[in-house]
This record gives structure tokens, C-alpha cells and sequence, in this order.
């Protein structure tokens, strides 16, 4: 799970732990300010997911020049190196994988996505629409075929798919395309590679007549950085945004109730003549207390999940129906989850006892089995900025595939300290931390067995183990 500019979630929960958020309020308390600001606040939660899947759009298109995993729309843009303590594009990189990013524009046309043969690595070519709905997975875990796939939009289901492809109709002309590809360590990186050059996007025109034109000269080499708005222009924004990705008709009663205050698709309250001044400010107000109230709900639903899941916020998100805070909340701490069936993760900021977690002390996480996974899985430390931590054995991660000590019984230890264990059996086991700094655990689930997935989630079944000190 990846947030691509925001700050680390360790650092929101622990920071509002420390001091509760208080909301923002206006001078006023007319009726029109409050109704406004309460459907306000709603209409926040509704609408941040679909807001910072724009702002990262915005700034990973912004370059024409591929850079790591930004540049142009319709173009796979990877990054090609092992992430490291200095891989800092993105918050909580996978220190197992390498990542493939496209976004698509469909809107001259449909795309044609190539899904390469590939064996012995797993894959997963996740597409997300603008409102963080994972709609499809292709890859190793739901065995995609290898081969063509067309991709089109609502308006162009008519248009036919060439003799060898597949058709693969999406809701909205903006796709989020998230590319991980399995890495099995430094000497993998070429062969991960080439299956990344692999996958590919072509205009369905340019596929059929086989004419491929040379792509134009650069002509935006910087990448530059957008932010959600704020005031008004938050719901302005947000009116533009869904009128260009029309929402499910599920969403239609919270919509009514957003329109009463001038939001809504099309609408812009900041120039809505029927919106009296006492409403403005609440709208303004409304934004203002988001941030306050994400927090607020982020650490509810850990709270909710801490004896449920041994301490961790544990899911399978990825799809959300009428659940809009979660969404909204996993918007901001796992912008791109995947659903269940491709990976479930478990991320905690603190031990047993609901300490803080810090490379001042020792831990252990007592593991008597494995996660039930068919492609294996991970367990990475991250800073509370969500980087990977630099440590003198550069051991990001343990997974499946590590050298580990078991103990008699077949259950593992793992230890996680800053300084490396004495016990030489344990060294193996051992993944280093920062001294006297904070930090995050998470753990990353790849394709868990399906017949294990309800008891995971609901906490009947496998859990990630404990942290405890020790």
C-alpha cells in the first residue's frame, strides 16, 4: 500500500494521538452555517479519495519525460531499480517488487494493454478507477492469460475489438493502471526488467493499421507537484470532477443530500448565487475540519481493529461501496489498495500494549505460521515518513523466500531492534530499525488463499503476530 506525496499515516495517527484534532469553526451558529457545514463535512469525506486520485494524476502526467514511475498519460512508466532507504518518490515502496505505472486517457480512442507471458515471478496489473475502486485485476494470482487486452470506456463499446484480442470495458476514460512485479533480490533486477518492457499500451487505431508513429520530442522534462485545493475551490473542484467521472448510481441519496448545499456534479458553490454568505462559510469552514476529521476517523478504525487484528489495521480494501469514510481513510493512508484477493495488509504503529513503537527497544513477533498465501508475502519496516529505513545489512524486508530461523517447533521469531541481536542464530531473523526513531510495521499478504480470506478479515482466522517487547 503506497500514498504518493502525503505524509506518512505512523506520523498522523501518532501526532493525533498525541494531541486530538479540533474541528474548525466558524463565528456563526445560523441554521444555513451548520446545515452547511454538516453536509460540508460529508461531502469532504465523499469527495477527498476522488480529489487526491486527481492531484496524483495531475502530478504524475505532469512530465512528459518517463521518470521513474512519472511520465506521459497512456505509457508504462516502472521503476527499474531495487528500493532502497534512499527511494523516497513514493511512501511505503515495496522492498519485494518493482512497480509499473500507466494512466490512461481514453478519451481519443481505446488502448490496447499487452500482458506478456511471464513465469516464474508473480505479477498483478491492477486498474483502478478515479474513485479508488480496484475494478480488475490481471496477473499470476487471477492466471491472466498472456496476450491483448482493449480497454474502452462507456462510449465506445461499440467499437470493435480486433480478431486475437480481448475486450476489457472499464466505467470511466481515466484508468490508474498499478504494475507490481515480483523481485526476488539485487540479482533480479535484470529479468524484472524485461518482464516490465513487457507491458504495453498502444492506441487501438495505431494496433490495427500497425503504423506506429515515432512519439513526439520532450517538452515538459520537470515534474511538478499539485495539491488538493482548499476553500471553496475544494467543491468546486470536486463538481468538475464528477461530471467528468459520473458516480454510481449507488451514490445518488448522498448526492441529493450534497445538492442541497450547492455541491454536486457541475456545481460550484463559489459561484452559486442562491448560496447565502452563512453557508459559504460553513462550506469553507467544512474543508478546513477535513484533515481534522480523516485523522480523527483514521485513528477510530485502527482503534476498531487493534483487538480484532492483534494490534494492526488489517484489510483487504480496494472497494468500498457506501462506505465512504473508510474509503476516504484509506484514500489518504493506502492511496492504490488492492482488493483482498490480490493482497491484504496488516500496518501497525505500536505494540501490544499500545506503545509507540521505537528503535529504542527490542521486539518479537512470535509467527507459529506462515500467512496462508499462494504468492507468498512480506514484512517491511518503514520510518514514520514511510521510507525504508537504511540499516549497515541494506535488509529492508523478510518474506517467504528468506533464509529464516525456525525454532523447534517450526514457528519463527522475528526480531526487530536497531542493533544487531547477539545470538547469532538470530541474526537471520533480525530486521534492523533507527535508533531512538519511530517506525511502522506492515505486513503485505500476496493472492492469500481464498478459502482463507473471510477469516483473515474477520479476525477468526490467521493473524499477523503480535509486537511485543522483549
Amino acid at each position: 500500500m503506497k500514498r504518493l506525496w502525503a505524509a506518512a499515516a505512523g506520523a498522523l495517527l501518532l501526532t493525533l494521538l498525541a494531541s486530538p484534532a479540533h474541528a474548525a469553526t466558524g463565528t456563526s451558529t445560523s441554521s444555513e452555517y451548520a446545515n452547511a457545514y454538516r453536509v460540508g463535512l460529508q461531502a469532504y469525506t465523499y469527495g477527498l479519495p476522488l480529489l487526491t486520485t486527481n492531484a496524483t494524476f495531475l502530478t504524475m502526467t505532469s512530465t512528459d519525460v518517463s521518470q521513474g514511475t512519472f511520465g506521459p498519460v497512456n505509457t508504462f512508466n516502472s521503476n527499474t531499480g531495487a528500493n532502497n532507504a534512499s527511494s523516497t518518490t513514493v511512501v511505503a515502496p515495496g522492498a519485494t517488487s518493482l512497480s509499473s505505472i500507466a494512466w490512461l486517457d481514453l478519451t481519443a480512442g481505446p488502448q490496447v494493454l499487452h500482458v506478456p507471458k511471464v513465469t516464474g515471478h508473480a505479477f498483478v496489473l491492477a486498474l483502478l478507477d478515479p474513485y479508488t475502486t480496484n475494478l480488475v485485476n490481471l496477473g499470476s494470482a487471477s492466471q491472466t492469460e498472456p496476450g491483448d487486452y482493449v480497454v474502452r470506456d462507456p462510449a465506445q463499446r461499440a467499437i470493435a475489438v480486433p480478431a486475437g484480442a480481448q475486450a476489457l470495458d472499464v466505467d470511466y476514460s481515466r484508468i490508474w493502471i498499478i504494475g507490481s512485479t515480483q523481485l526476488k533480490g539485487p540479482d533480479d533486477v535484470t529479468t524484472v526488467n524485461a518482464i516490465q518492457d513487457g507491458y504495453t499500451l498502444t492506441p487501438l487505431d495505431q494496433y490495427v493499421s500497425g503504423i506506429l508513429p515515432s512519439p513526439p520530442g520532450p517538452t515538459q522534462p520537470t515534474i511538478t507537484q499539485y495539491s488538493i485545493p482548499t476553500g471553496l475551490a475544494f467543491f468546486d473542484t470536486l463538481g468538475q470532477l464528477l461530471q467528468q467521472f459520473p458516480p454510481p448510481p449507488r451514490d445518488a441519496a448522498a448526492l441529493r443530500s450534497f445538492a442541497t448545499v450547492g455541491i454536486g456534479p457541475g456545481l460550484a458553490p463559489s459561484r452559486d448565487a442562491g448560496l447565502s454568505g452563512e453557508a459559504r462559510q460553513g462550506l469553507i469552514d467544512a474543508v478546513a475540519a477535513g484533515p481534522a476529521l480523516i485523522k480523527k476517523q483514521t485513528v477510530a478504525l485502527t482503534a476498531a481493529d487493534f483487538n480484532q487484528h492483534n494490534g494492526y489495521l488489517l484489510g483487504g480494501f480496494g472497494r468500498y461501496g457506501r462506505d465512504y469514510t473508510r474509503r476516504a481513510v484509506i484514500s489518504q493512508i493506502g492511496l492504490g489498495a488492492f482488493v483482498p484477493s490480490q493482497a491484504i495488509y496488516a500496518m501497525s504503529w505500536t505494540d501490544h500494549s499500545k506503545n509507540a513503537l521505537t528503535g529504542s527497544r527490542h521486539y518479537v513477533l512470535h509467527l507459529t505460521q506462515p500467512p496462508p498465501t499462494r504468492e507468498g508475502w512480506s514484512l517491511t519496516v518503514y520510518n514514520l515518513k514511510g521510507a525504508l529505513i537504511s540499516n549497515p545489512i541494506s535488509r529492508f524486508a523478510l518474506t517467504n523466500t528468506s533464509a529464516l530461523a525456525r525454532n523447534k517447533d517450526g514457528s519463527i521469531d522475528v526480531f526487530i531492534q536497531a542493533n544487531e541481536p547477539k545470538q547469532a542464530d538470530r541474526r537471520s531473523n533480525w530486521l534492523p530499525v533507527a535508533a531512538g526513531q519511530g517506525f511502522e510495521v506492515a505486513w503485505r499478504l500476496f493472492a492469500p488463499k481464498a478459502s482463507a480470506v473471510p477469516g483473515i478479515l474477520s479476525g477468526a482466522g490467521w493473524q499477523p503476530p503480535a509486537i511485543t517487547r522483549s
